[in-house]
């Protein structure tokens, strides 16, 4: 028996609960996995809130987690038990002590990378990987806007465009986040509760603006990240934190100067083994080449059982970083 994370309905932390369950055995082309270390991640926000609604309830949580295999399917030739691992996309159900996860979704863990360090950063610095590379690609020296700099998946985005020679103008909501942003990398910060960003985004940019914005707090700053864009610029929205951004007239993309939107996501860039082997390799070897400090606070680690306590904490936007729960 092991224990796992579950929710009934859609709403607020409080509905998380935490249950028993009998481990199935693997499908044929499955890995059993005894996680270690569980990344939690806004969008399993927005899945417990029914923003992403699933399937069917009562549904488990979680799409990203590091440990070691316990068992494979018959048809698993690449992992064995006692591989240490590390995998994101899975299906629901990584809050867990044990899952069984698709084979093309599992990668061999590097040994001198930690359970904790490979959770903090594998889904996260997978998204910094595509948006800057494949999404719009950031060049040297380039000036673009990052919004929420501070949480988890834009301390390695600081780290990512400091090491690539660019300039992130990280937007963040408060004094202590913007120092920890252009601590992680950050040219410059602007914080959206005190500063207006447009205005901001002028000054840095001598009235020229920016090519690309990278908003992942939404309906709160769509305008905004809109206002900041050179004509014919693009918008990539990657998230929600605000909301989702509705009842769109798209004539507005034309008055601020032709300007493209795109809302993507991991699973339209990563879709299979190759693609998968080629993006950790590259997020790997920044991590063994000292080029991210992707350390969670200790506040943010928490035991699977306090499911609920961590995402209390990154709703009311008072996460820094990564957030993990522990097994």
């Amino acid at each position: 028996m092991a224990i796992r994370i579950e929710f009934e309905r859609y709403g607020g932390p409080d509905v998380l609960n935490v249950v028993n369950y009998f481990p199935s055995n693997p499908k044929k082309n499955e890995i059993q996995i005894e996680n270690h270390a569980i990344g939690v991640n806004f969008i399993d926000i927005y899945v417990r809130s029914g923003l992403y609604p699933v399937d069917c309830l009562p549904s488990s949580l979680g799409i990203e987690a590091a440990g070691i295999v316990v068992k494979t399917g018959s048809n698993v030739i690449n992992f064995k038990p006692g591989d240490r691992v590390v995998y994101a996309q899975s299906t629901l159900g990584a809050y867990s002590e044990i899952h069984n996860v698709s084979e093309n979704l599992v990668v061999l863990l590097p040994d001198c990378i930690s359970f904790i360090e490979a959770a903090s950063c594998f889904l996260k610095g997978l998204t910094v990987y595509y948006l800057f590379n494949q999404t719009y690609k950031i060049k040297r020296n380039e000036m673009f806007l990052f919004y929420a700099a501070a949480g988890g998946v834009g301390i390695i985005a600081c780290q990512w465009a400091k090491y690539l020679g660019a300039k992130l103008i990280g937007i963040v909501s408060s004094e202590y986040k913007a120092s920890l942003a252009k601590e992680r990398g950050a040219w410059e910060v602007i914080n959206y509760k005190t500063e207006n960003i447009v205005n901001r985004v002028n000054e840095l940019t001598n009235g020229e603006k920016v090519n690309v914005v990278y908003d992942s707090v939404g309906q709160e700053t769509w305008l905004n990240s809109l206002s900041s864009l050179k004509r014919k610029g693009l918008m990539v929205s990657f998230g929600n934190s605000s909301g989702p951004i509705v009842n769109v007239n798209l004539d507005i993309l034309n008055k601020n100067g032709s300007l493209y939107v795109t809302r993507p996501s991991i699973n339209s860039y990563i879709t299979n083994r190759e693609e998968l082997n080629k993006a950790s390799k590259i997020l790997f070897n920044m991590i063994l080449n000292g080029i991210f400090d992707i350390k969670a606070r200790k506040s943010q680690i928490l035991p699977l059982k306090d499911a609920q306590k961590i995402h209390t904490i990154i709703e009311l936007r008072k996460n820094y970083g990564s957030s993990l729960l522990i097994t």
